[in-house]
């Protein structure tokens, strides 16, 4: 095959998401992804103080200080002749806004549980707006290492409240301090777990026949009866694996292990590689054929935008998502509205880390430089005739008064907010009769990133005080004029967005149901799609 091929190309991408609860060990698989395949040569210290508890795709201030995952991060990395494009996510509800983006650039996600508390809220959330987009779902069983859940219990937990059927590659044997490994299902080989000395090389264990004298190292006459008596259990009581149950959403492979121990990784890794989708089609604005990988055409959409990785160099970069053709370095491409785009230093990602990226192929995310140019939600293509399906912002949850303690800095503080707004860490909205801006954000811990960034990124101090407002809603008709007359009446409780779209500030959820009731021709939206 042609190796500049979009099509070949595309079919090597794995790229994924994995989502998970806070606290089920997603950055510590992350982390532990990444090394099993070779992207790094030593894990982070999660669970270390201070500068030490920095991991490769945790690296805002904030996220070391707290040991939270605030902000998606992309890493891209090789593996047995793949190309994985890893996006990590943030697992805490307050960032699920940016966890929705990020879905929407990946083909697939890898739902991370923690073996004691099985399925929790905000995983039950993930998994949602993964259903909403068709996404198939790998699950991995976390923290087998400790005390955990029968696994018959964790695999009925995934079947009733998720209506996913469980499919377990492998089976575990015991837990917490009889944990002593997993046995392959498939090709009934046993997979001793040795706890790792502090320091130690990651080194992948070897499979044991599980039929072999050669056991006996690792189990006892009475848990190798039990494993072999409950895996039988397993083979017959649950789904077999289907690779096309799987793809369409209806089946979750199944794999156990402990991301602290780094056990059972590698063999998430490998199910990975092999199992999950190549790039799929991607659908478009006004409907139509979606866009394929193998099309000829360069196009993708930006999903994120991140500002200051680099603080030195005060930098904007756009996620972007390669949907089809081949891209390369220099190429001009346009927005669906026409505007061109020179693009001389994509790059590529390690979170943090960069490189220039010379190509790229569908399924890739590279970053594109800009400044202040492009928008979540904008598509880029060389002829600027495609335009993908937008990215929805959801009516903010609450609602808060920003300003500056410096009035001579309100200039200042209209950029930064601005500018972090774009990135989609909260919403802006600004009155039309009144000065301070309205910030708007799904959760609470957002206002505290907010006031960390706006400090140590534009060296601003910042106040957030009740806002008289509860909702917000966004405001439009099909008659122009009936939208003009509304505005026009109810200017004292209207706002813009970043856009300049008319949003209506209500007092109460009871006051939006009212309004709209005494104006029917007007629609007041939760949810609005930037194409």
């Amino acid at each position: 095959m042609n190796a500049i091929d979009p099509g070949f190309q595309a079919a090597r991408r794995r790229t994924f998401a994995i989502i998970s609860h806070p606290d089920a060990g997603k950055t510590t698989l992350t982390e532990n992804l990444l090394l099993a395949g070779g992207a790094i040569r030593a894990a982070g210290a999660v669970r270390a103080r201070g500068e030490a508890r920095r991991t490769r795709s945790d690296w805002m201030k904030i996220e070391r200080e707290r040991g939270i995952s605030v902000s998606a991060s992309v890493m891209t990395f090789e593996h047995e002749d793949r190309i994985i494009n890893l996006l990590d996510t943030p697992g805490h509800e307050d960032f699920s806004e940016d966890t929705y983006r990020t879905l929407t650039a990946a083909d697939s996600a890898v739902m991370v549980l923690d073996a004691a508390k099985g399925i929790e809220p905000q995983t039950l959330k993930l998994f949602e707006v993964c259903r909403l987009r068709d996404i198939p779902i790998l699950t991995f069983i976390n923290k087998l290492d400790r005390e955990a859940q029968d696994p018959f219990a964790l695999l009925d937990e995934i079947r009733e409240r998720l209506a996913l059927e469980p499919a377990p590659m492998q089976w575990p044997a015991g837990s917490g301090q009889r944990f002593r490994g997993v046995l392959d299902l498939a090709a009934d080989a046993f997979i001793p777990f040795k706890r790792p000395e502090p320091g130690e090389e990651f080194q992948r264990p070897l499979p044991i026949a599980f039929s072999g004298n050669s056991i006996a190292q690792w189990l006892t006459s009475e848990e190798a009866q039990e494993l072999r008596e409950t895996a039988q259990l397993a083979r017959e009581g649950m789904a077999p694996f289907s690779l096309q149950n799987y793809r369409e959403g209806h089946l979750t492979p199944v794999f156990f292990g402990s991301a602290l121990r780094r056990f059972g990784v590698a063999e998430l890794l490998d199910g990975l590689a092999q199992l999950a989708p190549a790039p799929r089609a991607q659908a478009l604005a006004g409907g139509g054929a979606p866009i394929g990988p193998e099309r000829e055409e360069v196009s993708g959409f930006v999903f994120k935008i991140q500002a200051n990785m680099d603080p030195k160099h005060r930098d904007r970069v756009a996620f972007f998502r390669v949907c089809s053709g081949r891209f390369q370095r220099g190429m001009t491409l346009k927005t669906a509205n026409g505007r061109a785009m020179h693009v001389h230093n994509p790059m590529m990602f390690l979170a943090q880390e960069r490189e220039i990226a010379e190509e790229a192929f569908p399924g890739d995310v590279i970053g594109l430089p800009n400044h202040g140019v492009l928008r979540v939600g904008d598509s880029l293509s060389q002829s600027g005739t495609i335009a993908f399906k937008g990215i929805p912002n959801f009516a903010p949850e609450i609602l808060r008064r920003c300003r500056v303690r410096d009035p001579l800095k309100q200039k200042h503080l209209k950029k930064a907010l601005d500018g972090l707004a774009e990135e989609g860490v909260t919403q802006v909205f600004r009155p039309v009769l009144g000065s301070d801006a309205i910030i708007g954000a799904v959760g609470a811990l957002q206002f505290d990133v907010l006031e960390e960034r706006v400090r140590a990124e534009y060296g601003l101090d910042v106040l957030f005080e009740q806002s008289p407002y509860q909702a917000a809603r966004w405001v439009s008709s099909e008659s122009r004029a009936d939208l003009e007359a509304f505005v026009e009446k109810s200017k004292n409780q209207i706002a813009e967005d970043l856009d300049g779209a008319p949003v209506f500030m209500a007092k109460s959820a009871w006051e939006v149901s009212y309004v709209a009731e005494k104006n029917p021709k007007i629609r007041f939206g939760n949810v609005k799609e930037r194409v």
